[in-house]
């Protein structure tokens, strides 16, 4: 039954993420900040998707986790979040990228997505 569950939750996730993508779409200009949050880890790349190309992307290998878990009132994998939205943003500037679309990726605008988000802005990322 467990297993039924999961799968409806995953599909419903899908759905809203294909719902967006019909909208949203990034350019070298512009791109698009995807965001994928698995219940471990969390992944965020700039696409541009005129050309289909990943232009910088940004995880948990170049960020220091033991040394973030605690950082500034954030706690565990929302630390380590907001830590790769600034690593992210680092690499877009030397990327020249000062202006995102933010994917979502049909996941809520809350927890560690928001915390990804907030890190990128942070660091002069405007979205």
């Amino acid at each position: 039954m467990a297993d039924i569950k999961a799968a409806k939750k995953r599909q419903a996730r899908i759905s809203r993420h294909r719902r967006v993508r019909a909208r949203v779409s990034g350019t070298s200009e512009r791109p698009r900040l995807a965001v994928f949050r698995s219940l471990k880890h969390i992944y965020a790349q700039l696409i541009d998707d005129v050309s289909g190309r990943t232009l910088v992307s940004a995880d948990e290998q170049g960020v220091d986790v033991k040394a973030v878990k605690d950082d500034e009132g954030r706690k565990g994998k929302t630390a380590v979040a907001y830590a790769i939205g600034k690593l992210l943003a680092e690499r877009a500037t030397k990327a020249g990228i000062k202006s995102v679309v933010f994917d979502r990726g049909g996941f809520s605008f809350a927890g560690r997505v928001a915390a990804l988000a907030q890190g990128a802005r942070d660091n002069g990322l405007s979205f």
